[in-house]
C-alpha cells in the first residue's frame, strides 16, 4: 500500500463506534487496525485517514474537548455523493449541510463540485465532494 504525503489521524473518543460511521455509514475501507491503542488505517476512493481512540488519561487528551477539529474541514473527493446522503438517511444521521452545488473560480474556468458537510461521532468536519464539471467564464 502506498502512502498519501498528507495522512490526518483523528482521535476519537468511541474507536467502535467512530469505526462503524466511517465504514459502515460512509463507506471507507479498512486497510488494517491495532488493539493498543485501538487504531484503524482507512482508505477511501483514494483518500487516507487514520483514527485512534484516546485512553484515559493520555497527554494528547487533556486538552480535547469535542466537537474536535475546530476551524478545519477535510475534504474527500467522491464519485457519489448522492450515495453517501441516501447511507446517513438509512442510518437516521443527519448532515451538517444538505447537498450542495458549489463553482470555484481559477482563472478563466469555474470547477463545479457537488458537496455534503457532516459531522463524525466526535464533530470532526467532513466535506464529501464530487467532481461536476468546468464552465468558462470570460
Amino acid at each position: 500500500m502506498k502512502f498519501l504525503q498528507l495522512l490526518p489521524e483523528l482521535y476519537v473518543t468511541d474507536f467502535k463506534k467512530s469505526l462503524h460511521f466511517y465504514v459502515d455509514i460512509l463507506g471507507f475501507k479498512l486497510e488494517y487496525t491495532r488493539d493498543s491503542p485501538k487504531f484503524g488505517f482507512l482508505s477511501y476512493q483514494g483518500s487516507q485517514l487514520m483514527i485512534q481512540e484516546l485512553a484515559p488519561g493520555e497527554k494528547e487528551s487533556e486538552k480535547m474537548e469535542q466537537p474536535f477539529g475546530r476551524g478545519i474541514n477535510f475534504q474527500i473527493n467522491t464519485n457519489s455523493v448522492f450515495k453517501i446522503i441516501n447511507s446517513l438517511k438509512q442510518h437516521d444521521y443527519s448532515p451538517k449541510r444538505e447537498i450542495k452545488d458549489s463553482w470555484y473560480r481559477e482563472n478563466n474556468i469555474l470547477h463545479g463540485c457537488r458537496e455534503i458537510l457532516v459531522t463524525d461521532p466526535d464533530g470532526y468536519l467532513l466535506r464529501f465532494s464530487e467532481n461536476i464539471g468546468e464552465k468558462s467564464v470570460r
